[in-house]
């Protein structure tokens, strides 16, 4: 059932995520040891690519959690117009697959003179980055060959939970480890995603909605869809979407949304309703604590869910905390299959290279 060597990596994600789990905790346990005395002011992330939604995902859990201000750098200020951004008394975290973006390794080396405390999280031991860095956090994804960066995403995300955990925030390790469990219930669909790309062969255009902390995993569809289908894929969120550019969507338009329970859900309830009036062709990522909660709206009209088969609601905190990990493993699936029904090769998109170095 191969495919691609996109899909045999989608589908490896679950012992990659135990692997970082279980060889990291240990220096992110020295890291919150560290930070205890004093918590940075303000924390930067860097990334360009997938790495950049990665950090999208970072900046509202680390707001969310530990309630220190993010930001997102824009690596040009830094490389192209030469500013200078004061970054003491910050923490800079640059994330890079490769670890050799060298936008990206600019940043963090800028900020290392100013004294800002850096973290890399990176795929590679020996890159530049894991050089580079205070702290370097592996991704122990093993080799990607594929162009289409999927576990390595993954990797990223919990390298966030990891490092909001190191900041003193509301994550408990224990929660953690049952992340590979839910990433393997996610891969449990594949047969039913599939089957549901056959359905978009000819798709040539597409929406991707999320919300909070699966508003990433908008862009991160969105890229998969451009870069390994050739879709044109924009992606907002059900707020932004609202302000405007729902008046291009008809009745056909593709539309992909992440629909997790929790505070996200009553804004994207209305959307999915106001969809359904639409008629748009919407499909629905979502999960066992709120099949019913999406089952009661739309009828007929609202064409497909992708429904995970474990109840991921969390307890103790934000109700949709863990759901960006497992509810992107559909959505990779998806564009896989659907470059394989198009006849693409995802593994290697036109114009594009493993490692993109810009300034």
């Amino acid at each position: 059932m191969s495919a691609s060597k996109m899909l045999d990596e989608v589908r490896q994600q679950p012992a990659a995520l135990q692997r970082t789990l279980k060889s990291e905790l240990a220096q992110i346990k020295e890291l919150k040891r560290l930070v205890s005395a004093k918590k940075p002011r303000f924390i930067v992330l860097v990334a360009r690519g997938t790495s950049d939604n990665a950090a999208q995902f970072g900046r509202y859990l680390l707001e969310i959690t530990t309630g220190i201000p993010v930001s997102l750098s824009a690596p040009s200020i830094f490389t192209l117009y030469k500013a200078k951004v004061s970054l003491a008394d910050s923490l800079v975290v640059a994330i890079s697959q490769s670890g050799e973006s060298t936008d990206t390794n600019l940043v963090l080396e800028r900020a290392r003179q100013q004294g800002a405390l850096t973290v890399g999280i990176t795929n590679e031991s020996s890159s530049t980055l894991a050089r580079l860095a205070d702290y370097a956090f592996l991704v122990r994804a093993g080799k990607e060959k594929s162009v289409a960066a999927t576990k390595t995403y993954t990797g990223q995300l919990l390298a966030l939970y990891l490092l909001a955990y190191a900041l003193g925030g509301s994550i408990r390790v224990e929660d953690l480890r049952r992340l590979p469990d839910w990433t393997a219930s996610a891969l449990k669909l594949e047969d039913q995603v599939a089957e549901a790309a056959q359905r978009y062969r000819f798709m040539d255009h597409a929406l991707v909605v999320g919300r909070g902390l699966n508003y990433s995993n908008a862009f991160e569809l969105a890229l998969k869809l451009m870069e390994t289908c050739y879709v044109v894929a924009e992606r907002f969120s059900s707020a932004d979407l609202l302000h405007g550019p729902i008046a291009m969507l008809e009745a056909g338009f593709p539309v992909f949304l992440f629909a997790p329970p929790g505070v996200t859900w009553p804004g994207l309830r209305q959307l999915i309703a106001r969809l359904s009036e639409i008629e748009t062709e919407t499909l629905i990522v979502t999960d066992e604590s709120n099949r019913r909660a999406v089952k009661q709206i739309g009828g007929e009209k609202l064409a497909h869910k992708v429904c995970i088969p474990v109840d991921l609601a969390h307890k103790d905190g934000p109700t949709d905390l863990f759901t960006p990990i497992p509810y992107i493993v559909p959505a990779q699936l998806f564009a896989g299959w659907l470059a394989h029904v198009k006849g693409l090769d995802p593994d290697r998109p036109r114009s594009l290279k493993k490692v993109t170095q810009t300034m």
